[in-house]
């Protein structure tokens, strides 16, 4: 198990435009090429979005592109004509496929924090497609088989226990409060990197939510 601290994360964004970022992967200037990729994933973006404050339009291509909204809303659109507002509890998914352009704002009044994470799909191209899910429940993991993964949403009460699911690559994020996971404490925004993860349990030491992706699936 490999754990990555919150504040290992490199920083991105642009501060004075109401931008926050920190990358847990190798990210455009921190190049480090031991830090490329865990499993599918090639990127877990924590955002933080000013009321206002946004993406502009740009491209994206041969990623699956998976948003969880932490607190306050996301709107989307792109140029396949989707436009939606992502609010907490909701799973979105953006399927760059061959090739597509999106824009992501706050417009809200509140500011916004989101985690963003993409996928490398299994094989590339194709057409772009799109999907939100409103209200995901714990019991529902959401696969992503373009990827060959499936996220898990765990919201824990203290000392409650969760399993891990049994993967070849598991990856654990956590969003809010405080967890152990196999005998290590992870506070907001640690993660760990689980390989050939095989009955490993996390326990809520306070209220908190995982995002858990399960990879190798294909």
């Amino acid at each position: 198990m490999d754990v990555r601290r919150a504040d290992e994360r490199y920083p991105g964004g642009d501060p004075a435009a109401g931008i926050e970022t920190r990358h847990a992967f190798s990210f455009g200037p921190h190049y480090d090429p031991d830090n490329l990729r865990f499993g599918a994933l090639i990127a877990c973006n924590e955002e933080r979005l000013a009321p206002g404050a946004g993406f502009d339009e740009h491209p994206h291509s041969h990623t699956e592109i998976v948003t969880w909204v932490v607190e306050g809303q996301l709107t989307h659109r792109d140029s396949q004509g989707h436009e939606t507002t992502v609010r907490p509890g909701d799973v979105q998914r953006l399927s760059s496929a061959a090739g597509v352009r999106h824009v992501e704002r706050n417009d809200g009044t509140a500011p916004l924090t989101f985690v963003q994470m993409w996928l490398a799909p299994l094989d590339p191209g194709g057409d772009p497609s799109y999907e939100i899910v409103h209200g995901i429940a714990d019991s529902t993991p959401y696969a992503v088989p373009d990827a060959g993964a499936m996220l898990h949403v765990r919201r824990l009460v203290p000392g409650e226990r969760t399993a891990v699911p049994d993967a070849p690559h598991v990856y654990v994020h956590v969003v809010r409060g405080e967890v152990r996971l196999d005998g290590v404490e992870l506070a907001p925004g640690d993660a760990a990197r689980v390989t050939d993860a095989k009955d490993v349990e996390a326990v809520g030491v306070t209220a908190a939510e995982l995002l858990m992706w399960e990879m190798g699936l294909a």
